[in-house]
């Protein structure tokens, strides 16, 4: 009697298995000669993991087709102001892998989280308790901080992007009209400080009028990201940090974020503030309220 193996509800008969296995080896035999190690290893790896997906799966030709569409798909609606395939990492859980692959815990060092679509370079730069709203609308929210090492050090002239979207749930680059808007750069003083004012954050869909957003919609899955205000911050010798803060109370966090970016560490208070409250620099915020929160920021020693 020949022995199967099931693979789902279907079963698979030693031959078959023996055909699968044979051009999964003869696909990785092709990448032998591939001078560069590194690049042999990522070759062999994922056309092992892909094919093994495959074959787990039992992939149809139909499946197979619609999953090209897809990535066509997301290939033409992407351009210079939105990337769909980031925003499919994203929603996949695959940006957050990277990032714990690569930036291993270390003692006191701020945690890292997605970096996402909406970073641009060469952001206006703004002084040490600046403005980066730009226009932008929400609640003015004061932050402030300081910029350490794992050892406790001040580091001084450490370059700190800030971007974030705007009340209504969109990015400066979302919009049409060419606008800066909820973003900019500033550096920390000689003790290592920082603060700026930028917009209490609030929660926002991604984008999903596109494939992954039909993906999002089939799997019955939320695109709505937990309230945040993004993070890069590099200084010399000193590991480069991606990171958000997420506001403490958010119920988008017991929800889920869509793109799975939480980390506990990164939640933090965001203080309401009543009318007329004094601020920290004397800036006169009428009759509006506005919150204020702390993020000290610890970095890591570069190449760890």
């Amino acid at each position: 009697m020949t022995e199967t193996t099931t693979a789902g509800s279907h079963a698979v008969s030693p031959e078959q298995q023996a055909v699968e296995q044979q051009l999964v080896d003869t696909v990785i035999a092709s990448f032998e000669k591939t001078s560069d190690p590194r690049l042999k290893q990522l070759m062999q790896a994922l056309t092992k993991h892909l094919h093994n997906f495959i074959r787990e799966v039992r992939l149809t030709e139909d499946e197979w087709n619609t999953g090209i569409e897809f990535l066509t798909n997301a290939g033409h609606i992407t351009d210079d102001k939105r990337q769909e395939f980031i925003l499919l990492s994203d929603v996949l859980g695959a940006s957050m892998q990277t990032i714990a692959v690569n930036n291993e815990t270390m003692g006191n060092a701020t945690e890292a989280t997605v970096f996402g679509p909406f970073f641009l370079n060469d952001a206006p730069e703004i002084g040490i308790g600046g403005d980066i709203a730009g226009g932008a609308t929400g609640q003015p929210c004061w932050v402030e901080g300081t910029v350490t090492d794992i050892a406790g050090n001040p580091v001084p002239n450490a370059r700190i992007e800030v971007w974030e979207a705007d009340d209504d749930g969109f990015y400066d680059v979302q919009y049409t009209d060419g606008r800066v808007a909820g973003r900019a750069h500033l550096y920390s003083d000689q003790d290592g400080n920082y603060s700026f004012w930028g917009l209490t954050p609030t929660p926002y869909p991604i984008p999903h009028d596109g494939p992954v957003g039909q993906m999002l919609e089939a799997t019955n899955r939320s695109p709505v990201r937990a309230s945040h205000l993004h993070f890069m911050v590099t200084a010399e010798n000193l590991r480069t940090l991606v990171t958000h803060i997420f506001v403490k109370g958010d119920p988008q966090i017991e929800i889920g974020d869509s793109v799975f970016g939480v980390k506990e560490s990164l939640i933090k208070k965001f203080e309401q503030q009543a009318a007329g409250t004094p601020t920290p620099d004397g800036r006169d915020l009428a009759e509006q309220t506005w919150a204020r929160t702390r993020f000290d920021i610890v970095l890591a020693p570069e190449g760890t």
